[in-house]
């Protein structure tokens, strides 16, 4: 059994995950929007022949490029983490988790690289029909780069497709087609990529609004921002449904983090939604007589959270009290204390046969085989939570709450948000009314960091909403991290902390440059 590590050297990888995760972040969904409208802007060049979309095209592409250099080397820090600062859990799940990042690596990643040459470089070189094929096939590589990696992230939410293998004490694939099509990673890669074009969009919008207020490339500012506001428009819907089907696959495989979400501590059929709240400043311990959080105020919306669960208002909503002491028996859900219970019992299986493997007992060898891992019942009623008998409290199975419940809120707020940005911005077009509409231009400016938050408060409740776990009921990070010196993170994070942030400087002042300079006559 490994043993749990020292909690400030647990703190401080996850520190240091987090600092590159959110920083790559500030990158990729930028480089999944851009590269589609980039797409559909010379797809219309190559209709029209008109000059005027080919420097529109080229002037989006400068943009879209600078981001892609810059989310690709945060990318590449981000993977070799796991095996630097996460050891034990590329160990434990390697054999799964690696499969697709390979993928990833081999297939999406050498498509972009190959074709993003000839999408830069190529214009007077190649044919247009192929230089459209290139930067189309550059936007199909970047988003499948998103989906593997999406598949990865999600496997490790909602474990799926493996069977563990007593002797390496691994888990192994034994079904890619489940891994892949995980219902967690379906809604997560939906969601996701229907996202990052919804941030490109606003991103669009924001600086073509800038042009309109300084009256400069007025044309292509306003071709900018109808293609950007069309595009936004349907990609923020679908950020709304597929949000909604996420949160329908959440309250079965994370209730605990669906519970957190929405800050409900006890459960209730007919149970409302609460589209605002401000929660009460607590420090009291979520325990079976105590509470834990409640509101100062809010407004929620009766009945709505039973139905988006269960599509009925007499749908019973767990709560995180009802989570940790009783479970949910209509949709099998056990209790925190009791796949506690069921997580130590396999545990003290796993080391019966290490036990038996050590002094070369081949019959107890046989017997545990038989009558445990080769035993469906016994994997999914106990060795499935296997991870619980690392936790010390039940409490500890239970996430930040208020993180959880604002990060959550302000992302579906920003969300409806850009609904509205995206249907004003197309109304005043057609009205021809969009250049005189200074108020709505400073919007869509101000949208640009508005949409930024809304993206990375996305990734905060899908990280720290699942915590303790870094794969779902199987291994808490506590005991996934590698062994290292705690002052040796520090020094790492502190120097990613400076790296990251000069990246970052860098590509604001060179994005600001070339959007100062503006498009090539």
């Amino acid at each position: 059994m490994i043993e749990t590590a020292d909690l400030s050297l647990v703190d401080w990888s996850r520190a240091q995950f987090a600092l590159t995760a959110m920083y790559h972040w500030l990158f990729v969904p930028l480089t999944l929007g851009l590269s589609f409208i980039v797409a559909i802007m010379e797809t219309i060049y190559a209709k029209t022949g008109r000059e005027e979309w080919k420097r529109m095209t080229r002037f989006w592409m400068t943009l879209f490029g600078i981001n892609f250099a810059i989310g690709v080397a945060t990318g590449i820090i981000l993977e070799f983490e796991f095996g630097t600062n996460w050891s034990n859990y590329s160990w434990f799940v390697g054999d799964i988790f690696g499969a697709p990042l390979a993928i990833e690596g081999i297939l999406a990643f050498f498509l972009e690289s190959t074709f993003v040459a000839v999408m830069f470089f190529g214009w007077d070189k190649v044919s247009k029909k192929f230089h459209l094929t290139s930067t189309w096939l550059v936007a199909v590589g970047a988003n499948l780069s998103a989906l593997w990696i999406l598949v990865a992230n999600a496997w490790m939410q909602n474990p799926v497709g493996m069977e563990f293998n007593p002797e390496t004490a691994r888990n192994e694939m034994v079904d890619f087609w489940a891994v892949l099509f995980n219902p967690v990673a379906v809604d997560k890669f939906l969601h996701t990529i229907f996202s990052g074009f919804l941030l490109g969009s606003v991103f669009v919008m924001g600086v073509s609004a800038w042009f309109l207020l300084k009256k400069r490339e007025v044309w292509l500012s306003k071709m900018s921002i109808m293609i950007s506001a069309i595009f936004g428009l349907l990609s923020s819907l679908m950020v709304a449904f597929t949000g909604d089907t996420s949160a329908r696959t959440l309250a079965k495989v994370q209730p605990m983090k669906f519970a957190a979400m929405e800050a409900l501590y006890e459960g209730s059929s007919d149970a409302g939604l609460v589209a605002f709240g401000i929660l009460k400043k607590s420090e009291e311990k979520i325990g079976v007589e105590k509470q834990g959080h409640d509101f100062v105020t809010k407004i929620k919306i009766p009945g709505l959270l039973s139905i988006m669960t269960g599509g009925s208002r007499d749908v019973f909503v767990p709560g995180i009290r009802d989570l940790l002491n009783i479970g949910d028996s209509t949709r099998n859900i056990y209790s925190v204390n009791e796949m506690m219970e069921r997580g130590t019992f396999a545990r003290e299986i796993l080391n019966d046969y290490k036990r038996a493997r050590m002094i070369n007992d081949e019959e107890q060898i046989k017997i545990l085989s038989d009558e445990f891992f080769g035993n469906k019942e016994f994997m999914d009623e106990s060795f499935r939570y296997f991870g619980y008998a690392s936790l010390n409290l039940p409490e500890d199975a239970v996430p930040n709450v208020p993180i959880a419940f604002y990060s959550f809120h302000i992302m579906v707020m920003l969300g409806f948000f850009f609904i509205l940005v995206c249907v004003i911005a197309l109304f005043l077009l057609f009205r021809d009314k969009l250049t005189a509409s200074k108020w709505f231009l400073w919007v869509a400016i101000i949208s640009v960091p508005l949409v930024y938050i809304a993206s990375e408060s996305g990734w905060i409740v899908a990280e720290m909403g699942r915590q303790p776990w870094i794969i779902q009921d199987l291994m808490p990070v506590s005991v996934a991290v590698t062994k290292l010196s705690t002052g040796s993170v520090i020094t790492t994070f502190i120097l990613f902390a400076l790296l990251f942030t000069a990246l970052l400087a860098a590509e604001v002042s060179i994005m600001l440059k070339q959007i100062k300079t503006g498009p090539k006559h």
